[in-house]
Formats: structure tokens, C-alpha cells, sequence
């Protein structure tokens, strides 16, 4: 009834996991990952302690290969489990029981695994794996959920979609810096559950991205009497663009509001997608 896959990034050394399946909530019981240990996917007849139990024996020095024999070894069911395990080095162990429904089946990449169970055929793990090999240039979280999409055009789960999710993580990656959630985002019910996660993953990138020195524009004065300008509409604030410390306090305020306070990295400079925002909001 699922498909998913682990994977670490070989160029930050992020972990992931990500998931679809007819199913509700599937990410809830699925996916399991900790920065600088391992990831873990969990499904078939799901033993959702392979999850914390496997993060463990890696934290603990086990391979992902000594991991999966760990868990699998002592579970009487393990005929019926599926599993796969990326470790912090990016080697890869998967486990599918001889008692999983057909199509199952696993397939491992160079620091990835991709399982399945239900599936309309072994093609929706070989889409997976061949977008995962050729996409490179995507960051890990896009490359995920487009491997996810790649296997479900191929078949995917032979019931058809209800839910997907999606976990990265990167030491002092989440909000703030204090988890290492880089993203965490669930689908719990949809018709079209990847289309939808990769809308979230698009979200999560507009509000929780520090924009970079080359999407920053000084606020000169023209572009402070723009901003004071647009504030003023959305706030009822009059606003003076010759008192700059009282405009990036007010700008701060709003884009707050927005949820968009992580993208003011600096006084005197603008994230253009904040700016962009700000114009929608005014009228273009």
C-alpha cells in the first residue's frame, strides 16, 4: 500500500525520507530520521518501533545493514514488514518480507533506497531510483518528491493516492536553529497528495529560507518611498522614507505578520520575494 524512500544527500549530508500511499496519514507511522544518524522507513504491515529503535542501533555505531538484520531478526513478523535504512554515510540496507502483498519489492541507489508494496509493478521503484540517480541539481526535499512523482506516474500504489509526506533533516536545520527538522511536512488526506507536498515544499521555501546576498536589494531612497508607500496601505501607518530605522521596524512588523521573519536578514536590504509580496498585496 506504499512507496517511499531514504536517502542522504551526498553534498550536505542531509537525511531524508519520503513517502505516498493509500492511506491515511501514512507519514505519521512511516518516516523517521535524525540529523547525522540515519533516516528510516517503516511500512507493510508497519512496525512503527523500527523507527526509533533503528535511529537508535545507527546512533549507537550499527551499519544500516547490521541495523535492518537487528530489527528484522528479532520481529516474529517480519515476513510481513518492510524496511529500508540510509545511515550518516549514506550506506543503504532495505528489507521486504516474503509475506508483503504484490507488487514489493526494494531497490538501492548510490545513498538511496527505494521500497514498495502494493505497487502496480516493480516500474514505480525503478522511476524512483532513476530520478533520484539523474537529479542532482535538485536540493534533497525537491529530489524526494520528485522521485515520488516519478513512481507514481509509472503505477505507484496499485489502490491508488491519499496521503504523502516528507521529512529532512540537518543538524540545527529547523526553525530557529533549535531542532534539526529542515523540513517536516505532511499531506494527511488528498486526492492528489505529491502534488500537494510539492506545493508545501514550495511554501516552506518562501517562508523559512534566508534569501541569499544576490536576492537582497539595498533599500535606496526610491525604493524606501516605495516601501513606506505599500506599508502605509496595509498597516494605516503613516510612514516618513527619510527615517530608515523607523521604516525597517515597521517592515519587520509586517512582514511578521506575514510570517515571512526569517527572510529580514539585514537592515537597509530587502529580500526581493518580500518586496514581491508586499506589491501583491498593493497592487502589484
Amino acid at each position: 500500500m506504499t512507496f517511499s524512500i531514504v536517502a542522504r544527500d551526498p553534498a550536505t549530508g542531509d537525511l531524508g525520507v519520503a513517502v505516498q500511499s493509500k492511506f491515511l496519514a501514512v507519514g505519521a507511522a512511516v518516516i523517521h530520521a535524525s540529523a547525522g544518524i540515519g533516516a528510516v522507513a517503516t511500512q507493510a504491515l508497519a512496525n512503527v518501533s523500527y523507527g526509533p529503535r533503528g535511529l537508535a542501533l545507527l546512533e549507537a555505531g550499527a551499519t544500516a545493514v547490521l541495523a535492518v538484520e537487528a530489527l528484522v531478526g528479532s520481529d516474529p513478523l517480519a515476513d510481513r514488514r518492510q524496511l529500508g535504512i540510509v545511515d550518516a554515510t549514506g550506506r543503504v540496507a532495505a528489507h521486504t518480507g516474503s509475506g508483503c502483498s504484490d507488487w514489493a519489492g526494494d531497490l538501492a541507489g548510490d545513498g538511496f533506497s527505494c521500497q514498495g508494496n502494493i505497487l502496480v509493478s516493480g516500474a514505480t521503484l525503478d522511476a524512483m531510483a532513476a530520478t533520484m540517480a539523474d537529479r542532482l541539481d535538485l536540493p534533497l526535499p525537491e529530489r524526494l518528491v520528485a522521485a515520488l512523482a516519478a513512481g507514481q506516474a509509472a503505477g505507484g500504489d496499485a489502490r491508488g493516492q491519499e496521503s504523502a509526506g516528507l521529512l529532512v533533516v540537518r543538524p540545527g536545520g529547523g526553525y530557529g536553529g533549535q531542532s534539526d527538522r529542515l523540513m517536516d511536512l505532511r499531506v494527511d488526506d488528498h486526492l492528489s497528495p505529491i502534488a500537494e507536498l510539492a506545493r508545501l515544499v514550495g511554501l516552506h521555501r518562501r517562508y523559512f529560507d534566508q534569501p541569499s546576498e544576490t536576492e537582497l536589494l539595498a533599500m535606496d531612497r526610491e525604493l524606501r518611498t516605495e516601501i513606506a508607500e505599500r506599508l502605509a496601505r496595509v498597516t494605516g501607518l503613516a510612514l516618513d522614507a527619510g527615517h530608515p530605522d523607523e521604516l525597517w521596524a515597521a517592515l519587520e512588523r509586517w512582514a511578521g505578520r506575514e510570517n515571512l521573519e526569517v527572510r529580514m536578514v539585514r537592515p537597509g536590504s530587502i529580500d526581493r520575494m518580500v518586496l514581491g509580496v508586499l506589491r501583491e498585496e498593493t497592487g502589484g
